[in-house]
């Protein structure tokens, strides 16, 4: 975590309202994780990294985000036992932590977290542990300007960080980008952006999931590449009835998670190298 000095200040005078982080750490029913297979756990984000599980690396990012935020856990019941198990790590910090049974999509999970809340929300997964309080700061502050916000990071920043760390981009005519697995929603209305994830996320691997949550003109239009990401935001805005707005990291190691055994290795070696400069 980072100094205490500095401890929740990141999203100091950004969007209004208390915010509300959920983090997805749940996996699918009847799925047995390679990671956690081999770690010997039950769940992915129990997989140790850098002397922790997954999940406390970002749960330690957001706790130093925001010095007083909850966060919302969500995973299935057979996990919470064993993740709540851990929360004796965080301290004082614990009773900041909340945990909300899954559902069986990402965005029924989201939902579920978020029912009772009117103010702003960022969501993440449990893998996501290169995140830092700095980016959560910056999707905290671009909901200045939209209702809806997705980040991401250039290809050259993201190949910069380290060339092993990710091989999907989607591509612009202002260039190429990999998505960061964090987003932005004002509020409850922004939520219909949402539905682009009603069938599941990672829509490099299915084009008719990508085609389903975003249109085939759109898919077609940035097939052709005819939409830079201002103006494919724009339509995807128009497409879901909230304003939907990018954010990019320069940081291009906030765009690598945890998906498999290449990406462990990469991220074990970056986190052990900021581990090392502090």
């Amino acid at each position: 975590m980072t100094d205490p000095a500095v401890r929740g200040a990141a999203v100091s005078g950004a969007a209004g309202g208390p915010t509300t982080f959920v983090v997805l750490a749940g996996q699918r029913a009847g799925v047995v994780n390679p990671l956690a297979a081999r770690a010997g756990v039950s769940h992915k984000c129990l997989v140790p990294i850098c002397g922790k599980a997954l999940v406390w690396w970002v749960v330690e990012a957001l706790l130093d985000a925001d010095a007083e935020a909850e966060i919302r856990l969500v995973l299935e019941e057979d996990g919470i036992a064993q993740v709540s198990a851990q929360l004796p790590r965080l301290g004082a910090s614990a009773a900041r932590v909340r945990f909300v049974p899954g559902a069986t999509s990402l965005l029924d999970s989201v939902l579920a977290a978020t029912a009772d809340l009117a103010g702003p929300v960022i969501v993440t997964t449990a893998d996501n542990v290169l995140l830092t309080p700095e980016a959560v700061a910056q999707v905290h502050g671009a909901l200045a300007h939209g209702e809806a916000v997705f980040a991401l990071a250039r290809r050259e920043a993201v190949l910069a960080a380290h060339p092993d760390g990710q091989r999907n981009f989607y591509r612009f005519r202002d260039g190429e980008y990999a998505n960061c697995n964090i987003y932005g929603l004002a509020g409850p209305h922004a939520l219909r952006a949402a539905e682009a994830f009603r069938g599941g996320g990672q829509f490099m691997k299915s084009r008719k999931r990508m085609v389903d949550a975003f249109g085939l003109l759109n898919i077609a239009l940035l097939a052709l590449g005819l939409l830079d990401l201002k103006s494919a935001a724009r339509r995807l805005s128009r497409r879901f009835g909230v304003t939907i707005t990018p954010t990019v990291f320069r940081d291009g190691a906030l765009a690598i998670d945890v998906d498999n055994e290449r990406t462990f290795a990469v991220c074990e070696e970056l986190l052990a190298r900021r581990i090392r400069a502090t």
